[in-house]
């Protein structure tokens, strides 16, 4: 039986925010379900796949906390299938400890991975940082409608990217908030430490960059719009308009 130490002292979350817990280990998903109801949010919970698109299709979710090993369809299937239709900001649980296992769920869209054993807290923390990173923006930037390149419209309050025939561009959050750093700071050079506000580590930013790259280049060995700087790191070189 596998089982989380919990610490109830961590800092209150954002009331009202809904969060869906897909975790087949019915111990750990009581746990969790309890711990973030009392910092104020509201769980929803699925010990499988099937149980994660039934709740998807009946309410709204702000994240997805989602574990790799779930029976029948495993988590990292499900990534890939809620990626490819848009999906709430994703955090991933894993049992395995290899560098691999967690670079493999951020590359295929995960915002964050968490590795048990962990203490409640730590996953309060991961989700607090997800929830700020893709939090619609406040202050004078929201005079911004939208920022357009290449016939691309990103816009910031949706958090939608649409291309030049105007169909969207499915992006997961961390490739969004990416995106949006870059045309806000167009021909600005970004070293990889300043990257890491949109990913989780180091080699993250490069993954990061390279599935953008596949959807906003035409050709994404050649690209046109972010260029590596070599020793520093990347720079946004399309011409951003904004609306």
């Amino acid at each position: 039986m596998r089982s989380l130490a919990l610490n109830q002292t961590a800092s209150s979350a954002v009331e009202s925010r809904r969060i869906l817990i897909v975790e087949d280990d019915e111990e750990i998903r009581s746990l969790l379900s309890r711990y973030l109801t009392d910092q104020g949010f509201k769980v929803m919970l699925a010990g499988d796949g099937k149980q994660a698109d039934e709740v998807l299709a009946s309410a709204q979710v702000d994240l997805i906390v989602l574990d790799i090993n779930l029976p029948g369809e495993d988590g990292l299937s499900i990534c890939i299938r809620l990626r490819n239709t848009g999906s709430p900001p994703l955090i991933m649980l894993t049992a395995r400890g290899e560098d691999m296992d967690r670079i493999l769920g951020i590359e295929l869209g995960a915002d964050d991975y968490l590795v048990k054993p962990f203490i409640p807290r730590e996953l309060l923390a991961r989700i607090g940082a997800v929830l700020r990173r893709t939090a619609p923006d406040i202050g004078p930037a929201q005079q911004i409608n939208a920022y357009c390149f290449s016939g691309f419209l990103l816009d910031p309050f949706a958090r939608r990217l649409l291309g030049p025939t105007g169909v969207r561009v499915i992006l997961t959050s961390a490739e969004f908030d990416l995106l949006l750093m870059f045309c806000r700071n167009p021909g600005k050079v970004f070293s990889r430490d300043e990257l890491k506000a949109a990913s989780t580590t180091e080699r993250s930013v490069d993954i990061l960059i390279s599935r953008l790259r596949q959807k906003i280049e035409n050709d994404p060995r050649d690209p046109a719009h972010i260029q590596t700087v070599r020793s520093l790191g990347y720079t946004f070189t399309a011409k951003v308009s904004v609306q």
